[in-house]
């Protein structure tokens, strides 16, 4: 049997931690207590502060002095700077990788298609939320289409940009009945792009795709529905 080391414990704890929170299973803004994250991970307060720690690098936790950790906030003026940032960032990487990709980025992009087409979206009887099987494939497709850029560092911040969305993404799900968009329809239009080698086409789908999240949320709370107490905005004061 294999040891159980600190290092897996800690990498455990902040595997299942970053899960809930992009889940939102760990509301944003809410408060993070050491004892509870250590009963709920079965690991050691050094574990669950060291996970605390690398969360915060990741942007997802915020650490205050004097008062321990929080989930990182959400709001509709980072909600806003969050798409416009990953439009301009994953766009170049878009635009990369059709230019870049060969055969066998083609082949990946349209087996990562292939699954996601064919995964519910919807958890199985509760349509208010995520499926998450599709939010892996989902995850794998939009990584599938920027594979092929040839930028380490465009891909980091296209990987910390899109974490950071599926926050938002998360909490639009309720909001949208699938009368206000056809998101496999999306996808489709830039997989048949991407395989084109159409990039304009394919950057100014992927910003409406973008885009459309973004606009359920800002809707939402224009025309009062809410999202958790207090509306988007008022979550940077939840404890």
């Amino acid at each position: 049997m294999a040891r159980v080391t600190p290092l897996n414990l800690t990498q455990g704890a902040y595997e299942g931690l970053r899960t809930d929170l992009l889940a939102c299973r760990i509301l944003p803004g809410s408060r993070l207590k050491i004892q509870e994250l250590c009963e709920r991970f079965s690991v050691s307060p050094g574990a669950v502060r060291e996970a605390l720690s690398r969360l915060t690098s990741d942007g997802l936790v915020v650490a205050e002095p004097q008062r321990g950790f929080r989930a990182a906030p959400i709001s509709g003026a980072d909600l806003q700077d969050l798409t416009m940032v990953r439009i301009e960032v994953e766009g170049l990487c878009l635009r990369r990788s059709i230019e870049l990709g060969d055969v066998n980025w083609e082949a990946r992009l349209v087996s990562a298609f292939h699954r996601l087409s064919r995964t519910p979206e919807r958890a199985p009887g509760d349509p208010m939320r995520s499926n998450d099987e599709w939010t892996g494939v989902h995850a794998d497709f939009h990584l599938a289409l920027v594979e092929g850029c040839d930028s380490p560092w465009l891909l980091r911040l296209h990987s910390q940009l899109y974490a950071q969305s599926e926050r938002y993404r998360r909490l639009s799900i309720p909001l949208d009945n699938g009368a206000k968009r056809d998101v496999g329809q999306e996808h489709q239009a830039l997989l048949d792009a991407a395989l084109a080698r159409d990039a304009d086409r394919a950057v100014a789908l992927l910003g409406a795709h973008l885009s459309a999240t973004t606009n359920i949320l800002l809707d939402a709370e224009i025309t009062g529905e809410r999202l958790l107490p207090g509306g988007i905005d008022d979550l940077e004061d939840v404890s």
